[in-house]
């Protein structure tokens, strides 16, 4: 399928060739006919993307500094890669779209194969002629409902809730400051509210189709003459800024024309320098406008399905969405004078091109519009310019594509010849097509299945979402596969148990999780140095890791297993393999969270079966700029300090020694230890034992945190 994409890196739009999305549970794939482009965000985007590297920094000074606090930790030259990574990845533009249900994930009642929907959001409902989208983001079009005016959809909600947010009631004066396409969908959502409406802009073009669709509408300069005879001197009872300016011209003008505590909405960008003696004065309340309603940006709604009870939120997002397809409908919301521009999916590059200004010539509504005919079944794109190896030993398939494998898996597997990038796969594609072509895969897909059967692939890397780590290794197990996973194994007892279940099914595959920082140059170095010790030992592992928002994905137990199991399990594996005996009990114990953490400020002690005992502090609540990672060992009269896998430094019978370099956490070498195992066919590199001893740690370690009391590892 055709779809276009923007490159943030070097600021190019163009339209590619993307394998066709594969539905997961919640979802459906539709096939899209018309989608609307955002003058504002998309405009902004593309621009941004077009700034030279100096320029994108002097606009995000944020992103600067988190850069900066990243190059002090880690060094130069790992942050400038993890940048220029980031930078790389594609974005699929756009979040409004409307066409038809091709196909349905799991539990998606109440949708059905060749049903015509609206759809938004972005990241789904992007400018491709196949989305994936989430059902709160589907909304169901009568037949009178064409798909143009449907694909304005998502904008008319951002208008609808910008106006919700002014709490007008019927007869109340309403002015809406900026009529480009947001304002003419608000102007004429206030109306059909029952308020008198007043239009105010500086283009006499946009005046004079405001006035068309029967609202009252005057330019800049006749703005505050036109109010005062509007209102009869009393000023607007609300104000809705849709103006996309820096100016802050809008807000002033506002504050000038409102009545004593007047409401202004803004739910355009504009300049939030405020004339205070006026707002002051009137005691005028001010709202910023957040995107679509309630809903936007609760992962939970948006992503799993779950929505608000109505008695509650009456107005989400989905049924913003609703309202604004009723009021298509009744042609109480009109929206076919409002397109200037239609493009064909293959041209959508000249879309960017009027929205930016580089075609000089004036805009309004821009669609892009999509080919008819049966869905396509391209869910794999083959790069036939990659030229294969027959010396690889390891023919691999991947399956993930997102910033983790682009800027830290593949880039160690492309330099090391025993691998043969064979395919690589995400659910949308995107990434897929992206990580193929950049990493020399030979084919990208959007289907799980297309890897883990492909007679020509005999391992599989699992680089996806922690839930779904076991069943993929199960799967990939089956089918004989050897597989690497990245941490952690599994998040639950039951996915552990599935695992060792088909281990021993499939005695012949071999299984590995990354766990890199044991294979780390300086690791084994410590690991060496502590082979003939004749006593047990003491190590206390530091973890600086950073605070997480509790909405984040990896803090959700059934998705991200929470921080304990998705990433703890790195620094229990490390004083395992030091040790080189089991863990065999936990102690955990939690600070309280307090509204802002979950479970990730904690300490743990776990005693070993040859008496040792590793202690991992776990902390989210210091500041990052530190670095992340400190580990101190103690044992017979010698001490040695592991710091951030930069240094190591040993002191034994007074003698100091330091060995230091770039970090090395250890990719290169573990990966380099897995083709190995598969070439000999000796044991893995991680024994299995050591493997589940640690996943089913991390899994005492928080009972132990909840019930109180030391947990027993069986």
């Amino acid at each position: 399928m055709k779809q276009l994409l923007q490159n943030i890196k070097d600021g190019k739009t163009i339209v590619e060739e993307i394998p066709i999305p594969t539905p997961r549970e919640g979802q459906a794939l539709v096939k899209v006919s018309a989608s609307l482009v955002s003058a504002g965000t998309e405009r902004m985007v593309v621009e941004f993307a077009e700034k030279s590297y100096l320029g994108k920094a002097r606009s995000r000074p944020d992103l600067v500094k988190q850069t900066l606090d990243k190059a002090k930790r880690e060094g130069i030259m790992p942050t400038v890669q993890a940048v220029f990574n980031r930078l790389d990845q594609p974005m699929g533009l756009g979040y409004s779209t409307a066409g038809t249900i091709v196909a349905l994930g799991k539990n998606m009642q109440g949708f059905k194969v060749g049903q015509r929907v609206a759809c938004a959001g972005g990241g789904y409902a992007t400018h491709a002629e196949y989305n994936i989208v989430p059902r709160n983001l589907l909304t169901p079009l009568p037949k009178n409902v064409d798909f143009e005016s449907a694909s304005f959809t998502t904008l008319g909600a951002i208008a609808l809730h910008g106006f919700r947010l002014a709490e007008t009631q019927l007869g109340e004066n309403v002015a809406v400051i900026g009529l480009g396409l947001l304002g003419l969908l608000t102007i004429q959502l206030a109306s059909a509210a029952g308020c008198n409406v007043l239009g105010i802009d500086i283009d006499p073009k946009r005046v004079k189709l405001a006035s068309s669709l029967g609202i009252q509408a005057v330019v800049r300069a006749q703005a505050e003459a036109t109010a005062s005879a509007f209102t009869a001197n009393r000023g607007f009872d609300s104000i809705i800024i849709c103006a996309d300016t820096s100016s802050n011209d809008p807000v002033e003008l506002a504050g000038v024309i409102s009545r004593d505590r007047a409401k202004v909405v803004a739910t355009g960008a504009v300049g939030l320098n405020f004339p205070r003696k006026v707002y002051y004065e009137k005691e005028i309340a001010f709202i910023n406008s957040r995107s679509y309603g309630p809903g936007r940006y609760d992962a939970n709604y948006e992503e799993n399905g779950q929505d608000y009870p109505l008695g509650y939120v009456r107005w989400t997002e989905g049924r913003n969405f609703q309202a604004v397809v009723d009021l298509l409908s009744s042609g109480k919301l009109k929206v076919e004078s409002l397109i200037s521009h239609r493009f064909d999916i293959e041209e959508g590059v000249k879309a960017y091109e009027v929205i930016t200004g580089k075609k000089k010539e004036p805009f309004l509504g821009v669609l892009l519009k999509y080919p008819e005919g049966k869905m396509k079944e391209e869910r794999k794109v083959e790069f036939p310019s990659i030229v294969r190896s027959q010396s690889s030993i390891v023919k691999l398939g991947v399956l993930g594509a997102g910033l983790f494998a682009n800027s830290t898996l593949l880039p160690v597997l492309k330099n090391n010849k025993d691998f043969e990038l064979v395919g690589i796969a995400s659910s949308g594609g995107l990434h897929a097509q992206h990580s193929g072509k950049k990493f020399g895969f030979q084919y990208a897909t959007s289907s799980e299945d297309e890897i883990i059967n492909d007679p020509k692939i005999n391992t599989v890397a699992i680089l996806t979402r922690h839930d779904t780590h076991a069943e993929l290794a199960v799967k990939a197990l089956k089918a004989g596969k050897n597989v690497f996973v990245e941490k952690p194994l599994a998040i639950n007892s039951s996915q552990l148990l599935a695992i060792s279940k088909q281990l021993k099914a499939n005695s012949q595959a071999l299984l590995t999780v990354g766990f890199n920082r044991r294979f780390s140059p300086l690791a084994k170095q410590l690991h060496v140095s502590l082979l003939t010790r004749q006593e047990p030992l003491h190590a206390h592992y530091r973890v600086n890791a950073g605070f997480i928002p509790a909405n984040h994905w990896t803090q959700d137990e059934a998705i991200g297993g929470g921080r304990i199991i998705g990433e703890a399990c790195h620094f229990i594996d490390l004083i395992t393999y030091l040790v080189g005996a089991l863990p065999v009990k936990v102690s955990a114990h939690a600070l309280p969270n307090n509204g802002k953490y979950r479970e990730d400020n904690i300490s743990m002690t776990f005693t070993f079966a040859d008496g040792s005992i590793g202690v991992v502090d776990y902390l989210a609540n210091g500041d990052k700029s530190m670095p992340k990672e400190r580990l101190e060992v103690f044992c017979g009269g010698m001490v040695a300090v592991l710091d951030d896998y930069v240094s190591l430094t040993t002191v034994k019978d007074g003698k100091k020694n330091v060995e230091s370099g770039a970090q090395d956490k250890g990719w290169r070498a573990e990966m380099a230890a897995f083709a190995d195992s598969v070439k000999s066919g000796k044991e893995p590199p991680i024994p299995y034992e050591q493997i589940m001893a640690v996943t089913k740690s991390t899994f005492a370690a928080v009972e132990s945190i909840r019930s109180g009391n030391p947990v027993e590892i069986k």
